[in-house]
């Protein structure tokens, strides 16, 4: 029986350039700042000191810039239940910070596929990540790198 609570497996073969994926938008509440912190071990104050960004010209708590970064994590979407047998490995990721996200914004994350590159058995899957804010801003751009199995494994149990 197939599973009822996942797509069935896509393979690399499966995807397209300019395909995109969902992720949900965030506001940035102080519990999440809190929660970055916390998983961190960041504590500079100009992501925890409301005053202390006051003082600097900053209207509320700046978000540290992976904060920003982890609102374009796959797994907050739909990508991975679509590669649930296929996907191999994340291989790399970068970003670039274009605009600050505070304390009380939305994050708008979007994941768009750039690149294919094909292998023997697997391909990467090259993803633009962006997070827009709430004034359709660009806060952050980079890219995301997936190893996917190109095919289906041939199962010999059934032959």
């Amino acid at each position: 029986m197939p599973r009822l609570h996942a797509p069935e497996t896509r393979w690399f073969d499966d995807f397209a350039i300019g395909e995109t994926f969902y992720i949900p938008s965030r506001t940035m509440t102080d519990a999440l700042f809190a929660a970055f912190q916390l998983a961190s071990g960041d504590n500079d104050p100009i992501h925890y000191d409301v005053e202390f960004c006051k003082e600097r010209g900053h209207p509320a708590l700046l978000a540290h810039g992976l904060q920003v970064f982890i609102q374009t994590a796959a797994g907050a979407g739909n990508f991975p239940q679509q590669t649930a047998d296929s996907l191999v490995a994340l291989l790399s990721f970068s970003g670039e910070m274009h605009h600050p996200l505070y304390a009380g914004d939305t994050a708008y994350p979007g994941l768009e596929i750039v690149k294919l590159t094909p292998q023997r058995t697997t391909g990467i899957i090259e993803i633009r990540a962006i997070v827009l804010n709430q004034h359709d801003q660009l806060i952050m751009e980079g890219t995301h790198r997936y190893l996917v199995k190109k095919i289906q494994p041939v199962d010999n149990k059934s032959l």
